[in-house]
């Protein structure tokens, strides 16, 4: 008896995505601020259950961590998310989120190592907090886009007037995010891909 080909319906019922000789994989980071909402981010995305090394916040973190603007905020990352989304059947994206607190950014080079761009989360509420991230990735020649994440799910701010405040570069796409929403979270990373591979394009040809 022949085998089922790969993503015909098994035998269980539904169908396998099985990974074949042409699927492309890639790695893209998600980084910004502290309590930006990274792990939001790549928890309604993935399609795994995702990795995650959120630990209790305890009095250590008093006057070290703001919590001004997150004051229900609990629980802190301090080493990295990890999960997978499929954009099509022929590229699976790997997140990587980053701790935002300044003491774990030793991590970065490991976290952004592979990497083919990154998602800056940015809170309107707190902008200064993503320019360490923005400025690392632009030291780091690495493609980025800038993702405003709407909490409430309300753009607080024009997406013009953002850039100017923070002073991004009209070639860097900005665009707005609600991380609690999965077509949202995909269409951001869709948007990292196409400036990512229009980077590397850009780049062959000088």
């Amino acid at each position: 008896m022949s085998s089922p080909r790969p993503g015909s319906p098994s035998p269980g019922g539904g169908s396998r995505n099985i990974a074949t000789a042409a699927t492309i994989s890639a790695k893209i980071v998600v980084a910004g601020g502290f309590g930006v909402g990274k792990t939001t981010f790549v928890g309604s995305v993935s399609e795994i259950v995702p990795l995650t090394t959120e630990a209790v916040m305890t009095e250590a973190s008093a006057g070290v961590d703001d919590l001004a603007n997150t004051p229900n905020k609990t629980t802190t990352t301090v080493a990295m998310d990890f999960g997978r989304v499929s954009l099509d059947a022929e590229l699976i994206l790997y997140l990587f989120g980053t701790p935002g607190q300044h003491r774990f950014w030793f991590m970065w080079d490991d976290l952004v190592r592979g990497a083919i761009g990154a998602v800056v989360l940015v809170d309107t509420r707190r902008l200064a907090d993503s320019f360490a991230a923005i400025d690392f990735f632009e030291d780091r020649g690495l493609p980025y886009v800038v993702g405003i994440n709407c909490f409430d799910g309300v753009l607080s701010h024009r997406i013009e007037d953002v850039r100017e405040a923070m002073s991004i570069d009209d070639a860097i796409p900005i665009v707005s995010c609600d991380a609690r929403h999965r077509e949202s979270t995909k269409q951001t990373l869709i948007t990292l891909v196409e400036h990512a591979m229009h980077h590397r394009m850009a780049a062959g040809t000088r």
